[in-house]
C-alpha cells in the first residue's frame, strides 16, 4: 500500500512539474458596440431612385447596428505568445444577411487577426507571423493615407537603443484570387502570377521631445492581379485594389501587365514644449506598369499644430495632395493607395475617422487628390468624464477641371468607364475619394461628445454635416452632375447623427 501511495505521489509530482513547465497564461480582450444612426443624403444619392432621401445606396435614414470583437492571447512567456482576434458584425438590426434578422442565425463570425509573436533567442529581435494589423507611420492623422489594414505578413522589430529602432515587414495582400491563364485542357484558370507582395523598412528615431520616422516600401504586382483570366479588370479587384493603384483614364481593359510600386515618407512630431505639439507627414508614391496609361504617381503632405490647455487642446491643420493634370493619357498624378482603412484624425465624416462604427467616408477613405484646412477644439471638458471635440474643415479638389469634362462626355478613353452604368459621372467605383476638381469645394462641421459612464463603458454622440459645391459649368461637370440625387444647382449636402454605446475590457 505504501509503495502504491509513493508511486501515486511521485506521479502527481511529475505531472505537476510538467504542467508548470508548459503553463499558458490566457488573456482576453473585447469590445461591444451598439450604434444608432440617423441621417440623409449619404454619398450624395448613390441610388438611382428619383427620390433618394436615405443615407446611401442600400440604407434607410435610420439604422441600428452592432459589432463585437474578441481577442484571446495565449502567453507562454515574454518571448512567445499567440493571438486570435474574432469579429462579429457589423450586424444591421433586422437584416438577414448580416445575422440581425429574426432568429439571428447569420454566419457573421470573422477572423480578423491570427498571429504568433516570438523572439529570436539571445537577442532582442521580435518577430510576428500571421494575419495582423499593419500600418505605415503617421503623426498628423491617426492612420496612414497609404496603408493601414489587416494583412497576412511577417514583421520584424528591433530596438538598437533608446533612440534608434528598426521595423521591417513582408506582406502579401493578394494571391490566388482571380485566376490568370486559361487552361484549355482542364478548363481552369490557373492562380499564378496574380500576387502582390509588399516589403517595407521603417526607422523610428526618438530623442528628447522629437520623434522622426523615415520609411520606404516597395510592392511587386503580377500581371494576373487585376484581371479575370483574360485581359479585363476583375470585378472583385475593382473596389479593393484597382481603385487605389491604377489610373482611371485607360478604361478597364488591357490590364494584363506587371507592375512595380514604390513609396517613401518622412513623418514626425515635436513635443519639446509641454503645451505645443507640431506634427507632419510627407508621403510620396508611384505605381508603374507596362501599360503606361495605368500609371499613378503623386505625393501627400499634412501639417498639424496643437496647443494644450487645461480645458482642451485647440489645433490647426492642413493637407495638400497632387491631383490629375489635364492629360488622361499619361496616367494619374494622384498618389497610389493600398488601403487607407484606419482612423483619420482630421475628419469623422468626410473621410474615415469615427472611432467606433458609424456612417463615415462620405467623400472617401483617403485624402489623395484633395487639399484642405481645418480647425478643431479637442477633448474640451467642463464636467468630469465628459469631453467634446469640435472640428471645421474646408476642402477642395486638386484634379484638373478638364478631366471632369472627359469623364462626363466619355472623351479620351473614359467612355468605357461610363458604360459600366455608374450612378453619376464623378463618383465612379474607380475613384476614392470622390473625384473633385480645383473648381469643387466642400465644408464639413462635426461635434463629437464622449461620456465615460463607467471605467469600461463609454457613450458617444457624434453629429456631422457636410456641404459639397460642384462646378456645373459646361467646362467641368455640366448641369446635374449627380444623377439620382434630389438636390440641384451644383450644391449637395449630407448629415448624420450617431449615438453609440461601447463596452470595452
Amino acid at each position: 500500500m505504501k509503495k502504491l501511495m509513493t508511486l501515486a505521489l511521485a506521479a502527481a509530482m511529475m505531472l505537476g512539474a510538467a504542467t508548470g513547465a508548459s503553463a499558458i497564461d490566457f488573456k482576453a480582450k473585447g469590445q461591444w458596440i451598439m450604434s444608432f444612426d440617423y441621417g440623409m443624403h449619404g454619398n450624395f444619392g448613390e441610388s438611382k431612385a428619383k427620390n433618394n432621401s436615405g443615407f446611401g445606396k442600400h440604407e434607410d435614414e435610420f439604422e441600428a447596428r452592432q459589432r463585437v470583437r474578441l481577442q484571446l492571447d495565449a502567453v507562454a512567456s515574454e518571448a512567445l505568445s499567440g493571438t486570435v482576434f474574432f469579429e462579429m458584425g457589423d450586424q444591421i438590426w433586422g437584416q438577414d444577411s448580416t445575422g440581425g434578422a429574426l432568429g439571428a442565425d447569420g454566419r457573421v463570425v470573422e477572423l480578423k487577426r491570427a498571429y504568433i509573436d516570438w523572439m529570436v533567442p539571445q537577442t532582442d529581435l521580435k518577430v510576428r507571423m500571421g494575419i495582423q494589423g499593419l500600418a505605415l507611420p503617421s503623426f498628423t492623422t491617426n492612420a496612414s493615407q497609404i496603408f493601414d489594414d489587416d494583412v497576412a505578413a511577417v514583421s520584424l522589430n528591433y530596438q538598437f537603443d533608446e533612440n534608434v529602432g528598426l521595423t521591417a515587414f513582408w506582406a502579401r495582400p493578394y494571391n490566388d484570387n482571380y485566376g490568370y491563364k486559361y487552361n484549355s485542357t482542364t478548363g481552369d484558370n490557373k492562380n499564378y502570377m496574380d500576387n502582390m507582395d509588399m516589403f517595407a523598412v521603417l526607422l523610428p528615431l526618438t530623442f528628447d521631445g522629437v520623434k522622426v520616422t523615415p520609411w520606404v516600401m516597395y510592392a511587386a504586382m503580377g500581371p494576373g492581379m487585376f484581371n479575370d483570366g483574360g485581359t479585363k479588370l476583375n470585378g472583385n479587384a475593382w473596389d479593393r485594389a484597382a481603385s487605389g493603384m491604377i489610373s482611371g483614364a485607360f478604361g478597364y481593359d488591357n490590364v494584363d501587365t506587371y507592375g512595380n510600386s514604390f513609396w517613401a515618407g518622412v513623418t514626425g512630431e515635436v513635443t519639446y514644449w509641454d503645451t505645443i505639439r507640431i506634427a507632419w507627414d510627407v508621403n510620396y508614391g508611384s505605381a508603374a506598369y507596362e501599360n503606361e496609361k495605368m500609371n499613378r504617381e503623386g505625393w501627400l503632405a499634412s501639417l498639424l499644430l496643437e496647443y494644450k490647455l487645461d480645458w482642451g487642446t485647440p489645433g490647426l491643420y492642413g493637407w495638400y495632395s497632387t491631383g490629375d493634370d489635364s492629360n488622361p493619357r499619361n496616367g494619374s498624378e494622384r498618389m497610389p493607395v493600398v488601403s487607407a482603412n484606419g482612423n483619420n484624425g482630421f475628419s469623422n465624416f468626410a473621410f474615415n475617422g469615427n472611432p467606433y462604427i458609424a456612417r463615415e467616408g462620405v467623400l472617401g477613405t483617403n485624402m489623395t487628390g484633395t487639399w484642405g484646412i481645418g480647425a478643431r477644439l479637442k477633448d474640451v471638458s467642463f464636467l468630469e468624464d465628459l469631453k467634446h471635440t469640435l472640428r471645421v474643415n474646408f476642402m477642395g479638389g486638386t484634379n484638373a477641371p478638364k478631366m471632369a469634362k472627359y469623364m462626363r462626355t466619355g472623351e479620351n478613353g473614359y467612355a468605357s468607364i461610363d458604360k459600366r452604368g455608374v450612378r453619376n459621372v464623378y463618383h465612379t467605383d474607380f475613384y476614392d475619394p470622390m473625384y473633385l476638381t480645383t473648381e469643387d469645394h466642400a465644408l464639413e462641421v462635426g461635434l463629437t461628445n464622449t461620456y465615460k459612464m463607467y471605467d469600461n463603458f463609454t457613450v458617444m454622440l457624434d453629429v456631422a454635416y457636410l456641404a459639397l459645391w460642384l462646378d456645373d459649368s459646361r467646362s467641368t461637370w455640366g448641369k446635374n452632375p449627380m444623377k439620382g440625387y434630389n438636390g440641384g444647382d451644383g450644391v449637395y449636402d449630407a448629415w448624420n447623427v450617431n449615438l453609440s454605446f461601447v463596452y470595452s475590457f
